[in-house]
């Protein structure tokens, strides 16, 4: 809950200055930013969700320790004007807050940290009940911060002042969250956790995808309800045709043609009577909505998605207890001692162990899970903190007298 009692920030300390666009803004920045050489730099980014089709970078925030705010507007660069910046931070150590939604689409302008500290990351890992920007200004900063933009279209120009003094807040308070985390961290024996979990998220960061996998199509919302083969290869033909049209306009797809007339549409393999193709954006397309049909309806049979695409990996596990008790038991068990870890170290659960990484030892445990943990990506504090535990649940399942994983009515093991 947000505390009233105290101020509001408002307004960045030190003037922000105007939003760089020019090569001459541009090397004035990075020769400011190669001030306090010695510390990170503070970052965030705005991005354009909801209006956008790619996940590009519409303005970027930097600030060093005991200088101004500067907001860069990367879209006015392309890629061999933007090296000025590139070279200051690229040498530099970052600081972000929730660094794996901001790092990808820096790195796709080639902007990349010699480290990371990840603010969010130091909230989780002290045990804060909230880890938001907003809530770390009030435990952190003493004051409380409106955020009010951050659903903006941020590849709007001219961007509003109200819009530019928001951005620079989020970079505000950055290195005063460091410090605090660094001490508190240090405190409590996590400051290596905290450099671990920092390092993994630079390590597996990747710039956004320019084009959708090949099963992408299946998060439809709504296509749960149909079964048939052939209503999924239109959602899949209706779904492409929107993206290719989103993807040239660069506009959000749902923009475009919402999901729910997709599956609309998918069901009857008609348009026939759907309202959401009389409005004026998808009337617009109406002869791709149609193509698209056309096609699903002329597919041969062998042509056809399949209804149940096979799961590479473990079964849903609230079919465990039927379809293999023996790993449904040593679940439970892992589960509950991993809730009291979680309690006696002040970590969140998932954050000791992700639950898809659970699931995965738990279902067919390796015989050495130190390894296996380390396969699955676990960082060195996890396994240390967890290898006896889960070998210990490994352990119940099987003098718990259960049987082994069964054997479906299709005749595959499970």
């Amino acid at each position: 809950m947000t505390d009233p009692e105290l101020p509001l920030l408002t307004e960045p300390a030190r003037p922000v200055g105007p939003v760089v666009t020019t090569a001459e803004q541009l090397a004035e920045t990075a020769e400011l930013l190669r001030a306090d050489a010695a510390l990170p730099i503070g970052i965030d980014t705005e991005r354009a969700h909801g209006y956008r089709y790619f996940s590009r970078a519409y303005l970027i925030q930097l600030r060093t320790a005991n200088g101004p705010a500067r907001l860069v507007d990367p879209i006015a660069f392309n890629d061999t004007e933007l090296e000025p910046l590139r070279e200051v931070l690229n040498q530099r150590e970052w600081i972000l807050h929730a660094a794996s939604q901001d790092l990808p689409c820096l790195l796709e302008r080639d902007l990349r940290p010699t480290r990371v500290w990840d603010t969010e990351m130091g909230g989780r890992l002290l045990g804060l009940p909230r880890v938001g920007m907003a809530s770390l200004a009030e435990v952190y900063g003493g004051v409380r911060l409106k955020k009010e933009h951050s659903a903006a279209d941020w590849s709007r120009r001219p961007l509003p002042d109200s819009w530019l003094a928001y951005a620079a807040l989020d970079v505000e308070l950055l290195h005063t969250f460091l410090a605090q985390e660094a001490d508190a961290l240090t405190g409590a024996g996590k400051a290596e956790w905290w450099a671990q979990e920092c390092q993994y998220e630079l390590d597996v960061a990747v710039p956004p995808r320019q084009l959708p996998g090949p099963d992408d199509w299946r998060r439809t919302s709504g296509m749960h309800q149909l079964r048939k083969p052939r209503q999924l290869a239109a959602v899949r033909e209706l779904w492409l045709a929107r993206d290719a049209i989103a993807r040239k306009l660069d506009r959000s797809p749902s923009k475009i043609l919402p999901d729910r007339a997709i599956s609309a549409a998918a069901e009857h393999l008609s348009l026939t009577g759907l309202a959401a193709y009389e409005n004026r954006g998808a009337k617009r397309w109406r002869a791709n909505w149609e193509a698209a049909l056309a096609k699903a309806r002329d597919l041969g049979t062998s042509q056809l998605p399949p209804v149940h695409v096979p799961n590479p990996g473990p079964p849903h596990h609230r079919n465990w207890e039927r379809r293999a008790p023996r790993a449904a038991h040593r679940l439970d068990v892992a589960k509950a001692a991993l809730t009291e870890l979680s309690e006696q170290i002040e970590v969140p659960q998932e954050n000791i162990l992700a639950p898809d990484l659970l699931r995965q030892l738990m279902w067919k445990p390796p015989e050495d899970l130190a390894v296996g943990l380390a396969q699955l990506n676990a960082r060195p504090w996890q396994i240390e903190l967890t290898t006896e535990l889960l070998a210990s649940a490994v352990l119940a399942g099987e003098r718990s007298g259960l049987p082994e994983v069964v054997r479906s009515r299709r005749g595959r093991s499970s």
